[in-house]
């Protein structure tokens, strides 16, 4: 079977893939992965952030971007104010189909003239382009400041099968699920398609691993409590996002 890079997924992760592997945790399918990490979802504090602070991202935008990228962030603004006071359901729909028509999908080798780069929701608008997952981290940065708990949001590496079930072509892949209840079977937001679909709708998708800002999975069953130290790309983004005015 052909193994080609889809996404920026740098060597970090996929030495943590390699180690599971090996260790026989990466057969896991949605449903059974999430049953086996009910007790570290359930301890996995809800905690909401901050909305970002619109009036320094757009100053930033204007400097770094221009009006083009002034707009988009008063755009993002205005999806903040009409999902406010919907539910959970309502958010993750909007969200996810802000982010699917406003941005390109581009290499980081286009955007960023480098193989591997997570970019902040801002860097992402500003360019109106991005790869899988800058179009997953800016979907999830919303739906967390949205009020949504983070408890229910997982970044999830995957192996994406491309072409249909004869291509024969698996590419590393990042998406954003949403998890209704702790065993549930995530919603799928992905910038492959529009269409939110429930995990076990979409068998082209093998979950590898999953992680957020509170810890890291893999096959459900938490395997740290600190993603950052074995994602520098994610601990790099918190960063910058910080920095650009996202708590």
């Amino acid at each position: 079977m052909r193994d080609e890079l889809l996404c920026g997924i740098g060597p970090g992760a996929r030495r943590i893939e390699t180690h599971f592997r090996r260790v026989g945790l990466t057969h896991g399918r949605w449903k059974r992965a999430a049953l086996a990490g009910l007790a570290a979802v359930l301890c996995a504090a809800g905690l909401v952030v901050a909305a970002p602070a619109f009036d320094r991202m757009a100053t930033l935008a204007l400097q770094r971007y221009g009006p083009k990228g002034a707009e988009a962030v008063a755009a993002w603004r205005r999806l903040f104010a009409d999902a406010d006071g919907h539910d959970d359901i309502e958010k993750v729909r909007r969200v996810n189909a802000f982010f699917n028509r406003r941005i390109q999908y581009e290499s980081d080798d286009m955007v960023w003239n480098q193989p591997d780069y997570w970019a902040t929701p801002l860097e992402t608008l500003g360019r109106g382009m991005g790869d899988c997952e800058d179009f997953a981290i800016a979907k999830y940065v919303s739906l967390e400041a949205l009020g949504v708990p983070r408890s229910k949001l997982r970044l999830i590496y995957v192996r994406a099968q491309i072409g249909g079930p004869a291509s024969g072509i698996v590419q590393a892949h990042m998406i954003l699920g949403y998890y209704p209840e702790p065993a549930a079977d995530p919603l799928i937001l992905d910038s492959l398609i529009s269409e939110i679909r429930p995990g076990s709708r979409r068998p082209d998708l093998i979950p590898i691993f999953s992680f957020n800002a509170e810890g890291l999975w893999v096959a459900g069953a938490p395997a740290s409590t600190d993603p950052t130290a074995r994602l520098s790309r994610w601990r790099d983004v918190l960063h910058r996002m910080a920095q650009e005015g996202i708590p």
